[in-house]
């Protein structure tokens, strides 16, 4: 009995949800536009309530920094599940709110720590034309995506990479493999690593203005 190819074709359509922390900077006008940074937490933060996501990056700096110049989109990761697993989603959330509000679409950052360090990696190389810059924190790549490879979609788009030496959960050797790979496609990338720190090097890291300076002279 021989082996006959056959090709399955059926449209299948789903329901995607994300809740999510929404900050509009002062002065928010219709009539202005604003740049925005979508920001994706790490993996202790996923589940059903979104307050929790307050606790580490661009939330917490805001709690503290009420005239935080950005539009700033903070999505909670369902659990169970990644934001490579939420990566349509993610992309339908940035086209809603887009719509919704006064954003500059040449203007558009992605950051994400830990987890979300690996989702801006991610998201950021297989949507580059979405984004103006991309910021990774402690994250790195998953080899059954095709990394390091595929993080040449980058080329063409700013990135800073941040991590911390002595991080025994996500080595830096992860962000030195991709930041060297996108150097080697012709990126435009910079890599911080923090001599002294672990696995939090996300702190200090979004506690730095100089980051949202250079995040505001980029553009699409």
């Amino acid at each position: 009995m021989t082996q006959i190819s056959h090709t399955f074709s059926r449209r299948v359509t789903r329901v995607v949800s994300l809740d999510y922390l929404l900050h509009l900077p002062p002065g928010y006008s219709r009539r202005g536009k604003f740049p925005l940074i979508l920001f994706l937490h790490g993996s202790g933060e996923r589940g059903s309530n979104v307050e929790i996501v307050k606790r580490h990056g661009i939330p917490k700096v805001i709690e503290r920094w009420p005239d935080f110049p950005f539009i700033a989109v903070s999505p909670q990761c369902p659990e169970y599940t990644t934001w490579t697993m939420q990566a349509d989603a993610l992309l339908l959330l940035l086209d809603d709110v887009m719509k919704r509000y006064a954003v500059d679409p040449t203007r558009i950052y992605l950051t994400g720590l830990s987890m979300g360090g690996y989702g801006a990696w991610y998201l950021g190389s297989e949507h580059p034309e979405r984004f103006a810059a991309v910021v990774p924190v402690c994250g790195g790549f998953n080899g059954l995506l095709g990394y390091p490879e595929r993080v040449c979609g980058l080329r063409y788009t700013p990135v800073w990479a941040f991590h911390g030496a002595k991080d025994t959960i996500v080595p830096p050797s992860e962000s030195r493999i991709l930041v060297r790979k996108l150097r080697s496609c012709g990126g435009n990338v910079r890599l911080t690593i923090y001599p002294d720190a672990g696995h939090d090097c996300w702190t200090r890291t979004y506690a730095n203005p100089k980051l949202y300076t250079w995040l505001a002279q980029q553009q699409r």
